[in-house]
């Protein structure tokens, strides 16, 4: 939040300088300053782990060879079951960051993904395309239709929010205050919602898995349960065990 302070400020101050009457001065530099500040906000909304608006935890600090899994946007009837199978039938625990109204629409599979001892995380209700030009109380009723259709399922508030697309700005930032929400990010971006095959897609995540990563993968995928064996296969015989983000990250996962 410093960092964005203190960009908005001078920001502001390049603007006040360049809608002053000019008399003398020159007012490029202080477009040019307009337009980095401009620049390094939109960097500070799009990079989740940068920290720009509000702190989003996105990999734990740690030499242990532990890492987390991760699975957004769902739940889906076509691909999380199947999902939920490979992870009970490899004994690996995950974190699923839901979107409301899917809640809501598949409760059983809530209960399933909690019954078997994986965590359930916020992914706001609507997961809307126009999500980060809420203002912060609309973002905050929209978080929290989320969360009631989590405790309808489960009983269980969640405390873990993933920010829609990844994306973060001063308005999100009083909303995740609001709601005393932990903010998780990711350290292994998958992009499985645009690789289609599914050697590739493990190639890509793998290439460089760190002590404390954390993966981004969404249940909305056939490829993601295709690679998924794989993967945790591959983690294993690396020397690679799997915790819950909540325990990788010491943080509590419900209220």
């Amino acid at each position: 939040m410093l960092k964005y302070n203190i960009i908005s400020a001078i920001a502001w101050l390049a603007l006040i300088a360049l809608i002053t009457p000019p008399y003398v001065m020159q007012k490029w530099p202080f477009a040019l300053v307009l337009a980095i500040c401009i620049g390094v906000m939109i960097w500070g909304a799009a990079k989740v782990n940068s920290d720009f608006y509000f702190d989003v935890v996105c990999k734990a600090e740690t030499k242990e060879k532990v890492v987390a899994l991760s699975f957004d946007d769902g739940p889906m009837e076509n691909y999380t079951p199947q999902i939920l199978d490979i992870l009970q039938q490899h004994k690996v625990p995950a974190a699923f960051f839901c979107i409301g109204h899917r809640v809501e629409k598949a409760p059983a599979i809530i209960k399933q993904i909690h019954a078997e001892g994986h965590l359930i995380g916020n992914h706001s209700y609507s997961h809307h395309a126009l999500f980060d030009l809420y203002s912060s109380k609309k973002m905050s009723k929209d978080l929290e239709s989320a969360d009631q259709a989590i405790i309808a399922a489960t009983g269980l508030r969640p405390l873990l929010f993933r920010p829609p697309y990844g994306v973060t700005n001063p308005m999100l930032g009083k909303a995740v205050a609001r709601g005393t929400y932990t903010p998780v990010g990711w350290s292994i971006r998958s992009m499985d919602t645009v690789i289609k095959d599914a050697d590739r897609l493990l190639a890509k995540v793998t290439r460089d898995v760190q002590p404390g990563d954390i993966f981004l993968f969404h249940d909305t995928c056939a490829v993601t349960v295709k690679m998924l064996p794989a993967l945790i296969k591959q983690l294993k015989e690396k020397g690679f065990a799997f915790k819950r983000i909540d325990e990788l990250l010491n943080v509590p996962a419900y209220a």
